[in-house]
């Protein structure tokens, strides 16, 4: 479908379309309730647009499901079960039947080659492992593209920077921020990170600010590329940064049908405006998903080069919005500001607090060990939140290795307000 029309691809995408409304209708309770509660039926599907027409998917729908209760497939065709990690209450269960792992492993493969890896490139895995969809996502699409994977996971830091010396990967699958703390250990172990052999870096599983990419390309003199999925629709290989330089991340339209929706409304927009990114599955066998509303919010762009639209990367999630002073603010723009300043490392945590009735931001965040460094960061970073964001922050400069390092997805804001 990579280099079918657009026609032909919007041809595809009903066909699935319907099969997958059908196949969630007919196969789990969940579905079949909420559909005849608003009276929609899958027949009532004739065009694309009357997706509109059908309940949306939320991660509740998910929980309340648990642990099997939205296959839609009997369980002893489910080969493989992922799940998130519950901490916001219970995890969110997801199933895979061997034709879903076949099919999720070609999409990781189309994601590496579009980001110009190729048969029998060395790709060092070292997203998490287990229950999180990065890890084995990640490794059997690289299989499926004929490479030799390094099946390293997250930490073992020391370890994985000797492997990269030894065995020289071409590709590096792993959260942007673990990339970043392997560029330190390289340094710690008189390494320069610039001479290791990597030339790709596929980042994804959390928010990553454009400053961050070029942190990564800086560290290492390697290409940084946003991989995106999320493991409600089938984990990462969603969509991915291509090797040809085009705007957004190229979304795989032949499996996945993008809405991008009024977050408070759920009102469907035009290509082009920004919003919440709505997914359903038009392949997985297992869990289909309507109308998922991932919470990531971005705006579809036009195609380039293939049939399939793209999205402009994620910058942010509407409930990692943090409200502070009646203003809205990403964590990401918070990042890119720190990223500016050339005294202040990547490390850095965002803590909410209450202060009487009100709540208040400290920016936590390490300084660089550069020798030039004059002036007053903190001051200085205070002022640019201010001018560029619109809230007054107290920001607290902490030494180099100071704030805890991640192995996997960095926690970057630490919520001690007390629970109403």
């Amino acid at each position: 479908m990579e280099g079918a029309s657009r026609d032909e691809l919007a041809g595809r995408q009903l066909e699935r379309l319907k099969w997958s409304l059908k196949l969630a209708y007919e196969n789990v309770p969940h579905y079949r309730a909420k559909f005849d509660a608003i009276e929609a039926h899958p027949d009532d599907l004739r065009q694309l647009s009357d997706l509109a027409r059908f309940p949306f998917t939320t991660k509740d729908d998910l929980r309340q499901g648990y642990p099997f209760g939205m296959f839609a497939v009997p369980r002893d065709q489910v080969v493989r079960v992922h799940a998130s990690s519950g901490t916001t209450g219970k995890p969110t269960v997801v199933g895979y039947t061997q034709q879903d792992v076949e099919t999720w492993a070609g999409l990781i493969a189309r994601c590496i080659r579009a980001a110009g890896g190729r048969r029998g490139d060395i790709v060092h895995v070292a997203f998490g492992y287990g229950l999180f969809t990065g890890g084995l996502g990640a490794h059997y699409g690289a299989e499926k593209l004929g490479c030799t994977v390094i099946p390293i996971s997250g930490g073992q830091t020391e370890r994985q920077v000797k492997l990269i010396a030894d065995f020289k990967p071409d590709i590096i699958m792993a959260t942007p921020s673990y990339t970043l703390v392997l560029g330190e250990e390289m340094r710690r172990q008189g390494m320069d990170p610039r001479q290791c052999p990597l030339r790709i870096g596929m980042h994804g599983a959390e928010p990553w600010s454009e400053a961050m990419r070029q942190e990564i390309e800086q560290t290492f003199d390697m290409r940084a590329v946003d991989l995106y999925g999320l493991s409600e629709i089938i984990g990462p290989g969603v969509a991915s940064e291509c090797a040809d330089g085009g705007p957004g991340l190229t979304l795989w339209e032949d499996h996945f049908y993008p809405e991008i929706i009024d977050p408070k409304t759920g009102q469907v927009l035009p290509d082009g405006e920004f919003g919440e990114l709505v997914l359903t599955s038009l392949t997985k066998q297992a869990m289909p998903m309507v109308r998922y509303r991932t919470r990531d919010l971005t705006r579809l762009l036009p195609p380039v080069g293939r049939p399939m639209r793209r999205i402009e990367r994620i910058s942010g999630r509407s409930d990692d919005m943090l409200i502070v002073h009646g203003v809205n603010v990403f964590p990401s723009q918070i990042e890119e500001l720190i990223l500016a300043d050339k005294r202040l490392s990547p490390h850095y945590v965002l803590e909410l607090r209450r202060k009487g009735h009100l709540d208040a931001l400290e920016v936590v965040v390490e300084r660089r060990n550069i020798a030039d460094a004059t002036g007053d960061p903190a001051r200085d970073l205070a002022h640019h939140v201010k001018s560029m964001i619109g809230i007054s922050v107290n920001v607290r400069i902490v030494e180099d290795g100071s704030i805890e390092r991640s192995l996997g997805k960095a926690k970057r804001v630490l919520d001690f307000r007390p629970k109403d």
